[in-house]
């Protein structure tokens, strides 16, 4: 029990393998004799799911301290800036029915809420625009900053579309020949344990046991050390979730000048949702939907449909995709010495780009909390269990309330999406609170919540929720700062619509001449 951790073995590659492998490997310098050995096995024969295309604001930071330019991660991952989603036809189903969820916060959100002084003075203005800059850049495809703007730092905050299939090989190349992680391409055939029942060998077809102090299971949904070894039971959450399947399909641009999106859009449709991705040689685009509501068939009329919006014809033309979804997640995520991440440990619909970042969550935990012996890991376990259990109930939470304020009753899918009993208890309480004051900081417990309560004010305020406003808010002291904050967002748009360059224009500079370093 007081050995030192010094190996640690990742089954599987992938996106979730191979940031979890760099997370580390840069951190407990892995090229180093005196570093952390870090070694990833994965099967010549499983290709990654591949798709995952959003994320969240925090890969620059984890790109950066694994060393990686942004010049060189978006020539070599077909990677374009996005600052955030549109949600179109969720509240009616109707052609203009769209609200934003942007990756900025409301203006002088430190400070003050703006929400109670929204509703009184400017209830026809979408709350997203009132408060924040960034819907107005995405509705003119403009960039998150120019070119002369350093590397990973902006004008908007922003995060990531990329290719999935291309940024797994980026961070492979990395990793082996940056960072010292080992690269072995075998199967894994066998499993071996020590007398307190943790994993003490792996049995390889070719390479014989590979033996490690710490395992991490990356593995996909097979989730083959977590799932199958230690028979982690699965925790369903489809009756809260409905969506079990999505449709993707690569759609191209009309030319090579088209227009990049900037922001994910995604798509109400009869019983599910479509997203679009911009990526700068083509969309990623498919249809999320729940099979005891519609059929493959009818789910992938929708979608081609969508798609001949763009393209005409050649939407009966492109491949489609099948993917399985099981919505839910493991009861805990690290047994023992093994810990799972990505879609070992669970998956949920991709509707706000949480599948990369909960990868990249639990590699920087796992990271910054690797316990020094095996004698405090379970210590170090607890943690990481309640941490993540807690991460997974916010952003089911999180998910579900797109849903339940929808007007829309024209299919059974929207209609069973509000019926009580598919709504978390914790989200019920607090849409009972938020009727009388607006989500802010004291209503959420954690200082690192996945969503913060501005989040949570897009997506109500978005839907078209009402919360009662004090009477006494106009005369409030916080009143004259309300209203320079909404002069002062103005002001802001006004500049940044002059002054920022297209998604298209920043990537091809980028491709040709690089950011500056900071």
């Amino acid at each position: 029990m007081d050995s030192p951790i010094r190996k640690i073995v990742i089954v599987g590659g992938g996106s979730a393998g191979w940031l979890t492998a760099g997370v580390i490997a840069a951190e407990h310098m892995a090229d180093s004799p005196d570093g952390i050995s870090v070694t990833l096995i994965e099967s010549p024969d499983v290709n990654p799911v591949g798709v995952g295309e959003g994320t969240w604001p925090t890969m620059r930071g984890t790109l950066r301290k694994m060393g990686i330019t942004e010049t060189q991660f978006i020539r070599e991952c077909d990677a374009s800036f996005k600052q955030g989603a549109k949600f179109a036809k969720w509240v009616t189903g109707a052609e203009d029915d769209a609200y934003y969820h942007p990756l900025v916060l409301p203006e002088g959100y430190e400070r003050i809420n703006l929400a109670p002084f929204w509703q009184q003075q400017a209830p026809n203005i979408p709350f997203a625009d009132a408060v924040s800059y960034q819907g107005h850049i995405c509705e003119q495809d403009l960039a998150p900053k120019q070119n002369t703007t350093p590397e990973y730092a902006h004008v908007a905050n922003y995060a990531y579309h990329l290719d999935a299939g291309k940024f797994s090989v980026m961070l492979q190349k990395h990793c082996t020949e940056k960072l010292g992680v080992n690269h072995i391409l075998d199967h894994v055939e066998g499993i071996n344990s020590h007398p307190n029942g943790d994993i003490k060998t792996l049995n390889t077809r070719n390479k014989g046991e590979l033996e490690a102090d710490l395992f991490i299971d990356c593995t996909g949904f097979n989730s083959l050390l977590l799932g199958k070894h230690y028979q982690i039971p699965f925790i369903n959450k489809r009756h809260i979730l409905f969506n079990d399947t999505a449709l993707a399909v690569h759609v191209p641009y009309e030319s090579d000048k088209s227009p990049i999106a900037s922001h994910t859009i995604s798509t109400g449709q009869s019983a599910g949702w479509i997203w679009d991705i911009g990526l700068p040689s083509r969309r990623g685009v498919g249809h999320v939907f729940s099979s005891e509501h519609t059929t493959d068939d009818k789910a992938e009329v929708e979608l081609r449909n969508y798609v001949r919006q763009s393209v005409g014809d050649k939407a009966d033309e492109l491949t489609v995709r099948k993917i399985p979804i099981t919505p839910g997640h493991r009861q805990v995520f690290w047994h023992k010495n093994c810990v799972a991440v990505g879609l070992s440990a669970g998956f949920l619909e991709p509707l706000e780009a949480s599948a990369l970042v909960l990868v990249e969550l639990s590699a920087a935990m796992i990271s910054e909390q690797l316990p020094a012996t095996r004698g405090v890991m379970d210590i170090v376990a607890k943690r990481f269990n309640d941490k993540f259990l807690y991460r997974w109930d916010r952003i089911i939470d999180f998910l579900k309330l797109h849903y339940i304020l929808t007007k829309r009753t024209d299919t059974d899918y929207w209609v069973d999406n509000c019926r009580p009993e598919t709504i978390p208890e914790d989200l019920k309480q607090q849409l009972a609170l938020w009727q009388y004051h607006s989500p802010w900081h004291s209503d959420f417990t954690q200082i690192d919540e996945v969503f913060p309560s501005a989040s949570y004010q897009y997506v109500l305020y978005g839907m078209g929720f009402k919360t009662q406003t004090p009477a006494t808010a106009r005369r409030s002291s916080n009143y004259q700062m309300a209203m320079e904050s909404f002069r002062k967002n103005q002001q802001t748009t006004d500049k940044l619509l002059r002054g920022l360059p297209t998604n298209r224009e920043l990537i091809e500079k980028i491709r040709e001449f690089g950011l500056q370093r900071i």
